[in-house]
Parts: C-alpha cells; structure tokens; sequence
C-alpha cells in the first residue's frame, strides 16, 4: 500500500471516530444510572435497562413516533413528486422566459427561513390548521426549490429522442412523464426522498410554531418537551433524556442504512448530469 493511501485510510479513520463518537457517547449513557450520565465511560461501570423502561412512562414517546412517522412520509412523498413535475416541465418544455422564470425559482432559496415564518404562519391560521400536523407536510405540495434544481439536472441528462420517439408512438405528456421519465431518475428521486425524510424527522422550528398539545408532538418537539421537563430547569433525569434521543435516532440510522446505495448512485449519477 502506498503512503498517501495509507495516510487517506488513516485520514477517514479518524473522521470516523469523531462522527461516530457522540454517538456512541449516547448509547452508552442511556444504559447508566442517573448519576453516572455524564462520567465519560463509553464501557458504563454500572449497566441498566429501567432507562429504556421509564422513558416510556414519562413520555407518550409511541404517539410522538407515530406522529413523525406521518408527517414524514406524507412531506416526503409530496414533496417529491410534486418538484418531480416542475423539474420535468422546466427540462422539457420549450418556451419564453424559462430561464428568468426558473432563476426565481432557485432565488428562493436566498430567503432565510425567518421572512417567511410570520406570513406564513397567519396563512395556516387563517385557514383554522395551527396546532395540527397539516403545516407539517402540506406545504410540500408546491414543491422545493432545491429538488427542483436537483431533478431537473438529472432530467437534462436524458436523451431527448426517447421522449420524442414516446410522443410519435402516441404517449401522452402525462404518459412520456410517468412511464418513461420518472423510472429513468429513480436515483435521484431516492435521494431527494431520503433527503426530506431526514430534514421533516428533525425539524424542531415547524414544531415548535404550529403544535399545542402533547397528542400532537413530533419526535424533536417532544425531546424539547423532555429537556424542559428533566433537563435545564427540571429534574436533571438526564437519563431520560439520552434513552429518548437514542430511541428517535434509530430510525433515521435504519433509513440512511437502507438507502445508502441510492443515495451514491444518485448524487454521482445527478452531478455527472447536465
């Protein structure tokens, strides 16, 4: 083995340490008793399971999963497909001010989140939707300026000629969209779906702006309700804490294990696109 490939070996092996290691920290502080939360032991002295037993007690964690469970797929997936329809129409379709039209678009994303929050807040509350999930995800439906931009790269990289030969033999607009182009950026769509998955099951802001009731708490505003609970200016059951954070973490870890090969595909094939 060369030296500089030794030293890149040593390199991510390192990174991957300090990635990793929080991480591993929460686990293994979920398994201490409360005194020994915080003592820096990621082999605990004193091994337990009652922090995995209480957390349920303290906390209607089921109800707070289940809950992100909906938002997210229901964000993901609407999300997904609905920019899938405006990349597609800003790839294929021929007409005046596509490009000034698509650069207002991509300036979207210059807006911090803190514009838009007010006007957008009094449009669900206008509609009677503040203190449900429906803010959650439904703002989805008008597509993400970022996936817009990713889809229609990949969308670019298609051969022309096979949509054109599709319309000749008689598809429709809709059917050249869903039968031909949508299976050709599987990957893409993968990583745009994965990538929502990750951002809807921690969004903490949304939350913290538009849900009320406990019955209604996603994952990351219940673990805020936690710290204020057991944490800085409760009870210091820091135990709790760490057991629900490893719990609602999982999920994401399975999802990004699952995924892992869509979502290389998709990122190498999208960026050797356009």
């Amino acid at each position: 083995m060369s030296p500089g490939r030794l030293f890149s070996w040593i390199a991510l092996a390192l990174l991957g340490v300090v990635f990793i290691y929080p991480f591993v920290w929460l686990v293994s502080a979920s398994f201490k008793p409360r005194s020994d939360v915080f003592d820096n032991r990621l082999i605990p002295e004193t091994f337990t399971f009652d922090n995995y037993i209480q957390v349920w007690q303290e906390a209607p964690l089921a109800l707070w999963l289940a809950n992100t469970a909906i938002v997210t797929v229901l964000a993901a997936v609407t999300v997904t497909f609905s920019s899938a329809m405006v990349a597609w129409g800003f790839a294929y379709f021929r007409f005046r001010g596509r490009g000034v039209l698509f650069g207002f678009v991509l300036a979207t994303m210059m807006l911090p989140g803190a514009v838009t929050m007010i006007p957008t807040f009094l449009i669900w509350n206008a509609l009677g939707q503040v203190g449900t999930l429906t803010p959650l995800w439904a703002g989805n439906l008008f597509g993400s300026a970022f996936y817009i931009f990713l889809l229609r790269q990949f969308f670019l990289g298609l051969p022309r000629d096979l949509f054109d030969a599709a319309r000749v033999d008689g598809a429709t607009q809709w059917g050249v969209f869903w039968r031909i182009a949508l299976p050709l950026c599987r990957p893409a769509l993968a990583v745009t779906l994965v990538f929502e998955v990750q951002a809807v099951w921690t969004d903490l802001m949304r939350a913290l702006i538009y849900l009320r009731d406990s019955a209604t708490f996603t994952v990351p505003r219940g673990l805020k309700s936690l710290v204020d609970a057991f944490g800085f200016g409760g009870e210091w059951h820091w135990e709790i804490i760490v057991t629900a954070s490893v719990i609602t973490t999982v999920p994401m870890i399975i999802v990004f294990f699952l995924a892992q090969r869509q979502i290389i595909d998709g990122v190498a094939s999208t960026g050797l696109k356009g």
